[in-house]
């Protein structure tokens, strides 16, 4: 089995775990700082990590460059706007239906990794993520009676843009971020990806920081008040962002996406046994139409 499989399903289930504890949080301390304690609690253990792989492991600081600068803002600005989305998604619908919307990323992280990197993919690919796009339309219109009408609202209501305007988005900042990584000259992915997840994670708690001290000044005072809960997210989140870096500076977006498309399998299962939100069997097909997408990928 090729490394960036194992890591991609661990970067899954944690960014689940980070998901599930931004929910908690986002009806305590609204959108933005929901989002914000994923950056600020997250960062000061990214640069440890780094510190750690340089003193223990013996990996060399690699040199930065403007590239990999600009890469690494526009990732890091994207991955802020797009987890607020996601967040904000989680009070117009359930959490797993929210998470679901997301995930037509890997669709949409392939048209900006041919673009922008000019990645391809094999015919295969392209049927098994395909199939797996179609297993989440499926969990979005689970509560919906099938029709073309309630088809189109799926996709085209509210609700849908958010969600599908996040994934977009999101799709934007992990190629980004692969591209910031490997214009490093380093010693390897796993250091390459760590300097990249520290300097990202940074700037991004700075830029927020700001943000919220123009906006709204009590909102840095929730934060600091909710510091348990908000370190549990901000640990959560480094350590899944850890594993998308790596993964993605091993193998192209469109193929880590996709299979972190595994995400679904462990949001329904937080969805039932923590929020008792109700499964459908549409969404049970779904997740099974998602899963059956992430076999075809790895087989093909």
């Amino acid at each position: 089995m090729e490394l960036w499989i194992p890591i991609t399903i661990a970067a899954a289930f944690m960014q689940n775990l980070r998901s599930a504890l931004q929910k908690h949080l986002q009806g305590r301390l609204g959108t933005r700082a929901a989002s914000f304690v994923r950056f600020g609690y997250g960062f000061p253990i990214a640069v440890v990590y780094v510190t750690c792989l340089h003193l223990f492991a013996g990996y060399a600081f690699p040199a930065l460059n403007l590239s990999f600068a600009l890469w690494s803002v526009i990732g890091g600005l994207a991955q802020i706007f797009a987890t607020m989305m996601l967040v904000y998604l989680f009070s117009l619908r359930n959490f797993a239906v929210g998470t679901a919307y997301s995930k037509t990323e890997p669709v949409q992280a392939a048209i900006f990794g041919f673009i922008l990197l000019g990645e391809k993919l094999s015919a295969g690919s392209i049927v098994a993520i395909i199939v797996g796009v179609i297993g989440v339309m499926l969990i979005s219109m689970a509560k919906l009676p099938l029709s073309w009408r309630n088809l189109l609202v799926a996709l085209t209501g509210r609700t849908a843009l958010i969600g599908i305007a996040s994934g977009a988005v999101f799709g934007i900042s992990a190629v980004a971020y692969r591209k910031a990584s490997l214009s490093l000259d380093g010693p390897g992915p796993v250091m390459q990806a760590a300097v990249t997840l520290a300097c990202v994670t940074t700037f991004q708690t700075a830029f927020m920081l700001v943000w919220m001290y123009w906006k709204d000044k009590q909102e840095i005072v929730q934060v600091v008040r909710t510091w348990r809960s908000s370190s549990l997210v901000g640990l959560a989140g480094v350590l899944g962002s850890a594993g998308w870096f790596t993964a993605m500076t091993l193998q192209q977006v469109a193929y880590v996406r996709a299979l972190g498309q595994i995400e679904l399998v462990f949001t329904f299962m937080a969805s039932y046994f923590l929020f008792h939100e109700r499964v459908s069997r549409m969404e049970l097909a779904g997740c099974l139409l998602i899963v059956c997408g992430i076999l075809g990928l790895l087989f093909s």
